[in-house]
């Protein structure tokens, strides 16, 4: 895989280290003392301006760039770069009070009051022209500027709005979608109930107190919102693109934010970056499927690590502190899944507002001492000495895990056969079963390219359209595998169900049609009985929630049911399909089910884990031209050993050769490259690992 700098403009291909800045909240003595510290901390670049409109357009005819002068300049003189952002994530109280058409509203169609972020209309003009302005003398200001690195679009978007201006804007939507109210009735269904509408203007979005019953209308409704703000993004985008066609644009994603289809925004970014921030007891394989999500936006590409807390948040039940070198593992763990860069909220904890507890590389004391400084401090020195390696390096993967936002919409918007889908959680199954093994996955949408990929899997992709049908076929003929999960293929993307037997339009790919499906309590469960060996999948294994009635056409029935009435009906299936086989698996299985299936698909494709780890450990690989970086990350809090073989390798962190069975010790990272492809750095620093099993976390 060849370098790939996500940072195109030539200004600094480094590894990002740095955080949210907002020298707005200070004094002048203050900031300048901020640059020193930045440079203590190893910092090289600083995201300046999220929240600074009103500080820079006091008034509706007012500018202030004065005191942004003075910290661009700072930047440039200590040799550090700005991800300057816009700043129209909260707009002025004056915009408010001027236009209140500019303020958002809530589902029940009221108009909220001024305040918080992210607060504004997305489809209220006048909010457009402000952005616009704001943000083309922001551009033409800083154009030229030494600083500038890469721009930020905003900050945190999120979708839904309820007003009027949204209701209208929703209509002339549908009209270019459907064309003719008749094929609007048509796809949404409406003869049910009685819906049936005979004028554009009755059709309203689905408030509170509405229409509720249609589920193609709340879906559309969601498709618009998202749009809608996606187009917001597109409007500041298209002014810094005129001004500033050669600086980068991003803007800060969520990982799996429910509200905004980041697979139709992924196109109109340079970059791919987002804000991470698990809770301490989270299971850290969810926070790898984020990571593996949000670079699988591009398929691979570097992204950028926008935000982490370095030590505590301020918003979850409990925000317990990070432990020492947690942060540092943390934050290779997301180089680990390919971002090019380390980033903090917040470089200075503010002494007053809603995030004044919110963890900060510079707390309310100000010690360079403090350990979370040193931490920063210490984790920038290595960064630096990593970027001439490993910047750029992609990550590969031979298996493609498919995560629809439209799919999910339409599933929460469903009634039945369950009321909570756990669509989110029966993805993140999947992949753990595979995270586990230390098998790499990119985590895309239906419009990613399956053409290098040699496993697709699809959980409860429940809307299907038949192009993707087809197109998933095709790579099934070709010789791919293909894993469908349950409630697979039960309708298309209009929420039409598709009358021949579900899976709909993959039926003849799959070799099965499903009856019906029994819902299960929480105390329920089912067997899976294996009718032979599968590779490690013998005996039997649980189930539950779902339980589809399925019949076997042209496929091989794996297993059976082993209890109801339904007893010994097929549950797993395999399918020859042209060159390749499809799998179907028609309940929610337990994840040793998973694991166990998982390693017989990969064994026949030829896909090898990384490296087998004992649990707690994980491997991971990022690649570029003829050079593979291997990650081993200790996630346990305790010494823990991994055998690396015969093969030696050089570890680019502490310049060791290591082969064998190594330690690490709690929270420990190793990044290693085969010995024979090693470049001898010009020093190598002292080793932190021990000799033996013995020590304390490193």
């Amino acid at each position: 895989m060849e370098r790939m700098y996500p940072l195109v403009n030539g200004k600094l291909a480094r590894f990002l280290h740095g955080g949210d800045y907002n020298p707005e909240q200070w004094p002048e003595e203050i900031r300048a003392e901020d640059m020193r510290l930045m440079k203590a901390a190893n910092v090289n670049v600083a995201t300046v301006g999220v929240f600074s409109w009103v500080s820079l357009q006091p008034g509706p005819d007012e500018f202030a760039f004065d005191w942004m002068d003075r910290v661009m300049d700072g930047l440039a003189e200590e040799g550090l770069h700005a991800v300057l952002a816009t700043p129209t994530a909260a707009h002025p109280a004056w915009l408010s009070q001027e236009h209140p058409e500019v303020l958002r509203a809530g589902p029940d169609g009221r108009r909220r009051r001024h305040g918080a972020r992210v607060n504004y209309c997305p489809n209220s003009v006048v909010y457009r022209e402000a952005c616009t302005e704001i943000d083309r003398r922001l551009a033409e200001r800083y154009k030229d500027h030494p600083a500038l690195l890469l721009w930020h679009v905003s900050n945190e978007f999120s979708a839904g709005c309820w007003c009027e201006t949204c209701a209208g804007a929703f209509r002339e939507w549908l009209k270019e979608k459907y064309g003719s109210l008749a094929e609007l009735n048509e796809k949404w269904y409406t003869a049910f109930w009685g819906h049936t509408y005979t004028d554009w203007q009755q059709v309203e979005p689905p408030y509170e107190h509405g229409e509720r019953s249609i589920t193609a209308l709340t879906v559309d409704y969601r498709r618009f919102c998202s749009d809608s703000v996606l187009g917001c993004f597109l409007n500041e985008t298209t002014v810094l693109r005129e001004v500033t066609p050669e600086v980068p644009i991003t803007t800060n994603l969520m990982g799996t934010h429910r509200s905004l289809d980041y697979e139709k925004w992924a196109p109109h970014m340079d970059v791919i970056s987002w804000d991470c921030y698990p809770g301490l007891r989270d299971d850290i394989a969810q926070t790898a499927f984020r990571h593996d999500l949000m670079c699988g936006l591009k398929q691979g590409r570097p992204f950028l690590l926008m935000e982490q807390t370095p030590s505590t948040q301020n918003w979850q039940a409990v925000n317990a502190l990070k432990r020492p070198g947690q942060m540092r593992l943390w934050s290779y763990l997301a180089v680990a899944h390919g971002a090019d860069s380390v980033m903090y909220f917040q470089w200075r904890r503010g002494r007053g507002g809603h995030e004044k507890l919110h963890g900060a590389v510079v707390e309310h004391a100000a010690s360079e001492d403090a350990r979370v400084f040193r931490e920063v401090s210490e984790l920038g020195e290595e960064l630096a000495h990593l970027e001439d390696h490993l910047l750029g390096a992609g990550v590969e993967a031979d298996i493609a895990l498919i995560f629809d936002w439209e799919n999910w919409w339409t599933l929460d918007a469903t009634s039945g056969p369950v009321r909570d889908k756990k669509y989110v959680e029966t993805v993140f199954a999947h992949y753990r079963a595979l995270w586990r093994r230390n098998v790499p996955v990119h985590v895309v949408g239906t419009d990613a390219d399956l053409s290098g990929y040699s496993v697709v899997i699809a959980p409860m992709l429940y809307s299907v359209s038949r192009e993707w049908a087809q197109k998933v076929g095709e790579f099934v003929r070709g010789g791919g595998r293909l894993v469908a999960g349950c409630l697979t293929g039960w309708v298309d993307e209009y929420d039409l169900a598709y009358l021949n037997g579900y899976p709909g339009p993959l039926r003849e790919t799959l070799g099965v049609w499903v009856e019906e499906v029994d819902a299960l309590f929480e105390d329920q469960q089912n067997r899976i009985l294996m009718k032979h060996p599968f590779g490690p999948c013998r005996g039997d294994y649980l189930c539950g929630r779902l339980c589809e009635i399925v019949h076997a056409e042209s496929a091989t029935v794996l297993a059976t049911y082993g209890q109801e009435f339904y007893a010994g009906w097929p549950v797993v299936t395999e399918n020859k399909h042209g060159e390749g086989f499809a799998y179907y698996i028609g309940t929610v299985p337990e994840v040793e089910f998973l694991e166990h299936l998982y390693r017989t698909i990969c064994a026949d494709c030829g896909i090898a884990p990384v490296l087998e780890s004992p649990e707690g450990i994980e491997v991971r690989r990022r690649s570029q031209k003829n050079m593979s970086f291997t990650f081993i990350l200790n996630h346990n809090d305790d010494v823990s050993f991994v055998d690396l073989g015969e093969t030696e390798y050089r570890d680019l962190l502490t310049g060791q050769v290591l082969s064998g069975n190594i330690p690490l010790r709690g929270f420990a990272v190793r990044i290693l490259v085969e010995s024979d492809l090693w470049e001898e750095p010009e020093e190598e620093p002292d080793s932190e690992e021990p000799e033996s099993g013995e020590g304390q976390q490193g």
